[in-house]
């Protein structure tokens, strides 16, 4: 069904869009739009940085306790 749109049906679709919504409204969506995925962006760099911190992070158990553990 979407794969005969084209050009044509894109530009009349983005007219009836503008003319419902307003040039002010589609803007300060698009604003907010942006602005989810820059904090998505950060939250995927913290989260990868955690894991390669817990990757990298050394085992300080004495031991003693790896000892009784392990039996």
């Amino acid at each position: 069904m979407l794969n005969n749109i084209g050009l044509p049906g894109l530009l009349l679709i983005a007219i009836v869009v503008l003319v419902l919504f307003g040039r002010g409204k589609i803007s300060s969506l698009m604003g907010e739009v942006g602005k989810g995925i820059t904090s998505f962006k950060k939250g995927v760099a913290e989260g990868t940085k955690e894991l390669d911190e817990a990757a990298n992070a050394k085992d300080v158990t004495p031991e003693e306790e790896t000892d009784k553990d392990k039996a």
